[in-house]
């Protein structure tokens, strides 16, 4: 069975690009009747952040996205947070260093900078590895005395002891073969002098104990994948498939994604509202239209069809379809997905789907409420458009748009007004029909009725269908409201 896991540590918000992660390894799962694991890698407690992990779990609910097993959701294969796994951890150190794959390190800050400094002038750079590590205070070049009193004082970390001048093969389902020579790698830290694991051994120990057989995680990542290869291979573990997905850019193409971007374009990156920084929630976008969104960021169908329900991208993911290249993201764009999504649903699922927003128009429009919203739909982007929009069934205009006033003010608007309110005295049935045969009567244009009749009811000369909102608002409030440009 196909287990894969989305892995976030709770140092903050949940960006889109993590929550694009967590959208496709989810979609794997269901694709292949397989297990979704939320596992949260919580090791560096200095770095975290009070309520992200709950902001995390949230943002995943809002969306849809239902883990299989989680911290909340517990399954056989938990703790599913990694602080509660220390003892796990150190446990499987100890198989690593007995098999020859890790060593003791005892060096003091003080000796790591001073090597640090000297490496960078004479090489430009520096690196822990097998050109140097024989000259550290380490288990490899201390004797046994030394190390079992150097172990006992609890002042160590544990690297990684990676062979010098060989080649690590590995495979991503993106990118295909992977070769690195070893020698560009460094001896890495894999557990702290707390006692506690860096990302590096915990990732690779929690994936085999939880059995997960996909890792699909951001392109940031596959820097990593040679050294998380050669600690399976440490412990004389299979190793799982891999997938890296590309990078989201910003709009410029020129850097990933940021909050920055954000701040600086007026368009939020996280799902929910976080502090300050308004969410796509906040925003007005539906989660089915967000996870759309994002789900083009790196991926697509063979047919191109763009606007897809969850369960669709669940039955149509294929991993073959995921790019290399980094995806720019698009505002404009996103809100085009939310607006067609919009416009699929039928009135009566819109209304039962967003209660809070139409319940005080329900007390004043009574059994129009679907035909209101059926008029103006189409011109719904964001949730929050939906208040703007129905406005016009709701209020007279408090205001008319200046340019509007300037087109119509070329007509003698208080004999048409005058004209709308005799015709408008008998009721609004057949109203277009009867206005036409007025203009004719009297050679006036017929634009210059509706413009006039336009303006009346909604505040300018852009609006929904005319005639049917009319019908909508009746008789009575057309008349006032022409009454009331008239007096403008």
């Amino acid at each position: 069975m196909e287990r894969v896991r989305f892995a976030p540590s709770p140092t903050g918000p949940l960006h889109i690009g993590g929550l694009r992660t967590a959208l496709f390894n989810y979609l794997y799962a269901r694709k292949h009747n397989g297990v979704f694991v939320l596992r949260v890698e919580d090791t560096d407690q200095n770095r975290k952040v009070e309520g992200s992990e709950n902001y995390i779990i949230e943002s995943l609910k809002w969306c849809g996205i239902e883990a299989d097993e989680s911290p909340v959701k517990e399954g056989s294969f938990g703790p599913y947070r990694q602080s509660e796994r220390r003892e796990t951890y150190g446990e499987y150190i100890k198989q690593l260093v007995a098999n020859g794959a890790a060593y003791y390190a005892f060096d003091t800050p003080d000796e790591l900078a001073q090597a640090r400094e000297v490496a960078e002038k004479e090489t430009g750079g520096f690196k822990y590895n097998h050109s140097n590590r024989m000259t550290f205070s380490n288990s490899l070049t201390l004797d046994a005395k030394r190390v079992d009193d150097l172990l006992e004082k609890g002042d160590y970390v544990v690297r990684l002891k990676v062979d010098a001048n060989r080649e690590v093969v590995c495979n991503d389902l993106v990118r295909g073969v992977v070769r690195v020579n070893s020698n560009e790698l460094e001896d890495k830290v894999l557990m702290k002098k707390d006692g506690m694991p860096t990302y590096h051994f915990a990732n690779v120990v929690d994936d085999h104990l939880m059995e997960i057989t996909t890792v699909i995680r951001g392109e940031e990542w596959l820097p990593s994948l040679p050294i998380h290869e050669l600690l399976y291979e440490g412990f004389g573990w299979d190793s799982p498939k891999f997938m890296h997905l590309p990078l989201i850019l910003n709009p410029s193409g020129k850097g990933k994604l940021s909050k920055r971007d954000g701040d600086k374009n007026g368009y939020p990156v996280f799902p929910l509202q976080w502090n300050e920084s308004s969410g796509y929630k906040e925003q007005g976008f539906l989660p089915m239209a967000h996870l759309n969104y994002i789900a083009q960021l790196g991926w697509s169908l063979e047919d191109g069809k763009e606007i897809q329900t969850l369960a669709e991208m669940e039955k149509n993911f294929d991993v073959s379809r995921v790019q290399k290249a980094g995806a720019r993201f698009d505002f404009e764009k996103a809100k085009w997905v939310n607006k067609e999504h919009l416009s699929r649903l039928s009135s009566k699922e819109l209304i039962a789907g967003q209660e809070d927003l139409f319940e005080s128009m329900k007390s004043i429009l009574g059994d129009r409420l679907e035909h209101c919203v059926e008029l103006v739909k189409e011109r719904f982007e964001l949730l929050s458009d939906i208040e703007v929009q129905m406005n016009v069934f709701m209020n007279d205009p408090n205001a008319y748009d200046e340019k509007s006033m300037k087109r119509i003010s070329k007509f003698d608007v208080n004999e048409i007004g005058g004209h709308l309110n005799d015709l408008l005295i008998n009721g609004t049935d057949n109203l277009k029909e009867r206005i036409t045969e007025r203009a004719k009567e009297l050679e006036i244009g017929m634009g210059a009725f509706m413009q006039v009749l336009r303006v009346a009811v909604v505040g300018g000369l852009s609006g929904p269908d005319l005639m049917p909102l009319v019908e909508l608002i009746g008789k009575d409030v057309t008349l006032r409201r022409i009454e009331r440009l008239i007096s403008n």
